[in-house]
């Protein structure tokens, strides 16, 4: 397993953004459903926001655009479904809620997000605090914590390695291996995020030479859970700002 003795400290990044009068921080999500997973995509393409609004036991995905606001759900294993696994009543106070959400969000974009890419590109040259370019408004001043990193070292087997991810549940990803080419295309191994428990789960793939890889199985495996955590488990800086937003946007922060 990987070694979380190695993992960095978290740190307190802060960034100022105009954030608009985050109208659907005025409306009440019920108990049960007040403490959702968000995240949002701008597809650039489509001019659409795409909010994902994820509990337990299933997700709200909200779509907003120019010509309206739709929306769908998803149940615990991923299935779409126009029924709600939610009480009617709860349900209905949060589409309202992810409605407005996604509308505000929408109304701000492209803005909003090329502030938070700027904001996370801060954050990655070493700098404390990011504030966006903006005319005279009121500004939010968020406090972002970004969990640290796994130190990892590099690569030290033969050849070269790269990830892929793999269609199926549980977010699974191949370590893909050459011995030569700089283009790795050999799965060797596999990771995943185990249901049961929460955390990082690996297995090598039959019938590969360790010798020619450079490395003992044992030691891939480890290596490749703790790249796993850092790269496809832990919400990157760009992730965790986002996330902030969204809860300073819907009213979920306490601010």
């Amino acid at each position: 397993m990987a070694d979380e003795s190695l993992r960095l400290p978290n740190t307190i990044f802060r960034a100022v953004f105009d954030l608009g009068d985050k109208r659907a921080a005025n409306i009440v999500l019920p108990t049960a459903l007040s403490e959702p997973e968000l995240f949002v995509e701008w597809l650039e393409d489509e001019h659409v926001v795409a909010l994902y609004v994820e509990f337990e036991h299933g997700q709200l995905h909200v779509d907003c655009s120019s010509s309206g606001i739709e929306h769908h759900f998803h149940d615990r294993v991923g299935e779409s479904s126009q029924t709600s696994p939610w009480p009617a009543a709860e349900t209905e106070v949060l589409i309202d809620w992810a409605s407005m959400l996604a509308s505000e969000v929408f109304a701000r974009m492209p803005n909003l997000m090329e502030d938070i890419e700027e904001a996370a590109a801060w954050y990655e040259a070493g700098y404390p605090l990011y504030v966006c370019e903006t005319d005279p408004a009121f500004l939010d001043l968020l406090e972002v914590e970004i969990e640290g990193e796994i130190l990892t070292l590099p690569w030290l087997g033969s050849g070269q390695v790269g990830q892929e991810h793999l269609d199926g549940d549980n977010h699974p990803v191949a370590l893909l291996w050459n011995p030569v080419n700089e283009n790795p295309d050999r799965a060797i191994a596999t990771a995943w995020l185990d249901p049961a428990t929460g955390e990082p789960a690996t297995a090598a793939e039959p019938g590969v030479d360790w010798d020619d890889v450079g490395l003992p199985a044992d030691e891939v495996l480890v290596w490749l859970e703790g790249t796993y955590l850092n790269n496809h488990i832990s919400p990157d800086p760009e992730s965790a700002i986002i996330q902030a937003v969204l809860r300073r946007m819907g009213g979920l922060d306490g601010e």
